[in-house]
């Protein structure tokens, strides 16, 4: 039987462990973890790179801060998503390692290879062996407490990330875009809030929509990492397969694909992550791009962001896509908060690896 998304009592059944309240509580993180920051000093020494490793949700925000901090960055930044850093990381690079229970074992790796390599280290865990071996190795560390899947700790990993690139000197203060942010996730709540019918909330609606389609999320630039949350977010939350793809390169290739095999077009879905921040000729090619989806009979649909900063619209994009994820969980009827697959991988992993 499919779930009423203005049920509240049938969304709680779907909902046991509360991901929904972990969803309300991510303007707190932000505006918590941004006050936290506020405290950490940093080493005086030369910085000529920023490594963040980490994967998962940790790994998602410092995609999100990459995207946010390169306009202005003075040195590169990259996200390792593997066991290995790169052959330039020494003692001019900023590791920063991000692990939510401090044990993921790819980020435990890079982090043992930056210690090897006299990089400028620090933590950003909430405990574990990161923390322990920060302990031990008397690198700075910075601990925060939530109980939570690591993807809705979001708020924090990408805000001390954040934060820390501003106490580094890399980036110029982001407090008031920070408190524009949970002022717009706020207001973005009053909208798109289970409490609101789904007859008036586009999120509700959007997922209605979704239901048994296989969605593809475009971004281009700010949003292009929160193309890649969303989809993280329809896999984790909705147990639904999902893509995501980036403007403009798409328009490279991805537009070509449209025709083959026929029946997709029936299943296939594309939401269109848009920001009045983008550059003119990437909203050219969206616009384009809409009109070929519509040539070939392929649905879409165009989110845009809301908020006047590239932080605000950052996160404003982000929660929207976490209440899209929750509700369509909702008419998958799954749970959004167990990861089985991921689970069972890693007992694999653990055997397999004696």
């Amino acid at each position: 039987m499919t779930i009423n998304l203005d049920d509240l009592q049938a969304l709680r059944a779907n909902d046991p462990a509360g991901m929904l309240d972990r969803i309300h509580e991510l303007p707190a993180q932000v505006r918590d973890a941004w006050d936290a920051i506020q405290t950490f000093q940093p080493p005086r020494r030369e910085i000529r790179h920023v490594v963040v490793a980490g994967m998962g949700g940790s790994a998602i925000g410092g995609s999100l801060v990459q995207a946010l901090a390169e306009p202005e960055c003075p040195v590169p930044i990259s996200v390792n998503r593997d066991y290995h850093l790169p052959a330039y990381v020494g003692k001019d690079t900023l590791v920063i390692a991000s692990s939510y229970s401090g044990n993921t074992e790819e980020t435990l790796s890079a982090l043992d290879e930056a210690l090897t390599s006299g990089a400028i280290t620090v933590g950003v865990t909430t405990d574990g062996r990161l923390a322990e071996i920060a302990r031990e190795r008397g690198f700075q560390h910075v601990l925060f407490n939530y109980d939570a899947p690591p993807r809705a700790a979001v708020g924090h990993s990408f805000t001390l990330l954040l934060g820390l690139l501003v106490r580094f000197g890399l980036l110029a203060d982001k407090a008031d875009e920070v408190a524009e942010a949970v002022d717009v996730m706020l207001r973005l709540q009053r909208v798109l809030g289970p409490q609101v019918p789904a007859a008036r909330n586009p999120a509700k609606d959007l997922a209605r929509r979704l239901a048994g389609k296989v969605p593809t999320i475009y971004g281009a630039g700010l949003l292009a990492p929160v193309a890649r949350r969303w989809k993280g977010q329809f896999n984790e939350n909705a147990k639904t397969w999902a893509a995501f793809d980036e403007m403009p390169e798409l328009n490279h290739n991805t537009v070509l694909g449209y025709g083959h095999p026929s029946h997709l077009t029936e299943t296939a879905f594309v939401i269109m992550l848009r920001s009045s921040l983008e550059d003119p000729q990437i909203a050219t090619r969206f616009d384009i791009t809409a009109e070929l989806l519509e040539r070939a009979g392929i649905d879409h649909a165009v989110v845009t962001a809301w908020g006047e900063s590239p932080t605000a619209q950052m996160l404003s994009a982000l929660h929207y896509g976490d209440y899209v994820s929750y509700y369509l969980a909702a008419l998958n009827q799954e749970d959004p908060t167990p990861i089985p697959a991921i689970d069972y991988l890693k007992r694999r992993l653990q055997v397999e690896g004696g």
